[in-house]
């Protein structure tokens, strides 16, 4: 009898992952002709903040912890990039690794402070640091005052992929959005993202097992903070500038929303949450509503009705179980 119910429960595993696998290659292959039906400068906007939201999405839906402060790690990496790139001359491919090497350091610093106070405490933490930067990114004067870096130039990338053609860019943006989220999904099932989840679920017990939770944290943070400049640093080349809205407390909201919405604690909730605000706010620009309040109306329905989000909702159905989907928020 046990060895019948173990060959149902092998069977529906298979299964499970052949669905899976199947809703993967779907998804990669609705990528790779996207650029044909849409606009590829939206396109590439939307894998910006996916990425952005999916790195926001460490830090919250895997360790716990709640910034408000994201945004200097966004616009911060956006601001090196954009400098050296235009200013330094430098090719887009180390402009990007040094605004993800700024950001990391940003995140380093703010996370030392941060991770010092556990809840409301290390929110403000994070917001009152973020609010520095800002005000540092105003007087500062590479950043050019309020009318930010402009006119960045795309470049080649390698010395021969020309960026400036939208093709090109498309998939570079692509690939550094695939790369992204790999190293996400290789973090949270590897070890120390196992540890990460256990500090999320008892952080006492964690540290009655004998783990330093302050360096999990700090490495959480830090990774979290690279990964959201990665996102901001690509966004700098695609829209050729960066801007005060970058390191604005709004935009640390924004990724908060894009992250609810989705579902916290799942690998592509940020990734449909990411793609809903920046949809309302590409084809709602023009209408005669304000984009924030039919944001925040579309919030609250979801709220009310996906308390899990829309993803995790899925995921938490009966529909979502048995295609072998997990919840475990």
């Amino acid at each position: 009898m046990a060895d019948i119910t173990d060959t149902i429960r092998t069977e529906k595993s298979r299964t499970a992952l052949s669905v899976q696998a199947g809703f993967l290659l779907a998804g990669l292959l609705l990528l790779l002709l996207a650029p044909f039906f849409f606009y590829p400068i939206f396109l590439m906007k939307l894998l910006c903040f996916a990425l952005f939201a999916c790195a926001f999405n460490l830090l919250l839906g895997y360790t716990g912890l709640l910034s408000f402060g994201h945004a200097t790690f966004f616009g911060g990496a956006a601001y090196f990039t954009a400098y050296t790139v235009k200013s330094w001359g430098l090719p887009p491919e180390l402009g990007i690794l040094i605004g993800v090497a700024g950001a990391a350091f940003l995140g380093l610093v703010m996370g030392f402070f941060a991770i010092r106070r556990q809840g409301i405490y290390f929110a403000m933490i994070t917001l009152a640091l973020s609010q520095m930067f800002f005000f540092f990114c105003l007087q500062a004067e590479f950043t050019e005052g309020e009318d930010g870096i402009q006119s960045v130039p795309r470049g080649h990338l390698f010395g021969f992929i020309d960026l400036n053609d939208s093709t090109n860019m498309y998939y570079f943006v692509l690939a550094v959005f695939l790369v992204g989220i790999s190293i996400i999904w290789r973090f949270i099932n590897s070890p120390f993202g196992m540890i990460l989840k256990s500090i999320r679920e008892n952080e006492q017990r964690a540290i009655s097992l004998g783990y330093s939770v302050a360096r999990y944290k700090l490495g959480a943070f830090v990774m979290s903070a690279a990964l959201a400049g990665l996102a901001g640093a690509v966004k700098s080349i695609v829209f050729q500038f960066a801007t005060l809205t970058d390191v604005a407390w709004q935009m640390s909201g924004e990724v908060i929303l894009m992250t609810l919405l989705g579902g916290i604690g799942t690998l592509i909730g940020p990734l449909f949450g990411a793609g809903l605000v920046v949809a309302l706010e590409n084809y709602l620009a023009t209408s005669e509503f304000p984009v924030t309040i039919i944001t925040g109306i579309v919030f609250m329905v979801c709220v009310l009705i996906f308390r899990r989000g829309i993803i995790g909702e899925f995921y938490a159905s009966r529909l979502g179980r048995k295609l072998g989907f997990v919840y475990r928020r």
